[in-house]
């Protein structure tokens, strides 16, 4: 039956796919470029870091380095050109993010509008870079990696969750604007992943996991032809069921057991 139908064609041999992985210089977008050049795909890296890439260049031969300010929409421009020239990539994951825990208490603006910039904004200049040339293919695959911080509004996620919220409602929308084109959009919604990110949070991260972990978690996604890839399941669907819960339920529940 067609409701049982992969909401996208599922993605299993990755032998000369083309990849750019953006936000690759640690965590999961390292993680995830790491597993699909062991499946041999043609991954290109890029981030702010330029020696973390050429470090992954280096231990992954025949992987490519574009370092880029995901925050700088010339310089996302000029990268999507460089890799256009030899065929617009077929597989993009949009990994760069920014995560700092911050409460209304310690309300910093500067830093929610840097959580703006870095985890929504990039996503719209790699759009406005790319999109054209996949859809004048007519084939290619985006995806986003958002987070369960942003199915509902959490304690200490008062910078973090509102730009997850924005991205995943922008792979939605996406999803139902591309598929006639035969564009494939994923959202990739992780719960708590060891990262340099999370390294400094000083509360409980239930269900957490490695990086290597999470990007086994995203090709199982992909091969199973997933719209939204969501992991631990101990953890995510937990909170899935929290994003259904009437409001005054939710708020009483998360006061008791998270403040």
């Amino acid at each position: 039956m067609a409701w049982l139908k992969p909401l996208n064609p599922p993605m299993i041999d990755w032998h000369g796919k083309s990849v750019w992985v953006i936000g690759a210089s640690s965590g999961i977008g390292r993680a995830t470029a790491a597993a699909l050049h062991a499946r041999g795909a043609r991954v290109t890296v890029s981030a702010r870091k330029a020696q973390a890439l050429n470090d992954f260049v280096a231990e992954h031969p025949g992987s490519a380095a574009l370092p880029l300010d995901s925050t700088d929409p010339q310089a996302v421009h000029q990268c999507a050109r460089a890799l256009i020239v030899a065929g617009a990539p077929d597989c993009v994951l949009y990994c760069a993010g920014h995560y700092r825990a911050m409460r209304a208490s310690a309300l910093d603006v500067t830093d929610m509008l840097r959580h703006l910039q870095v985890n929504y904004q990039g996503a719209l200049y790699l759009l406005d870079a790319l999109l054209p040339a996949l859809r004048q293919r007519g084939s290619g695959h985006l995806a986003f990696v958002s987070s369960v911080a942003g199915y509902r509004g959490l304690p200490n996620s008062l910078a973090y969750g509102p730009t997850k919220a924005a991205l995943t409602n922008l792979a939605e929308a996406l999803y139902l604007d591309l598929q006639a084109d035969g564009i494939a959009v994923s959202v990739i919604n992780p719960g708590f992943v060891e990262t340099p990110a999370t390294a400094g949070n000083s509360f409980s991260m239930p269900g957490l996991i490695t990086s290597a972990q999470a990007a086994q978690a995203i090709l199982d996604g992909w091969a199973r032809g997933k719209f939204e890839i969501h992991f631990p399941k101990r953890f995510t669907l937990w909170m899935k069921a929290l994003r259904n819960m009437p409001n005054r339920w939710y708020f009483f529940l998360v006061r008791k057991t998270i403040l």
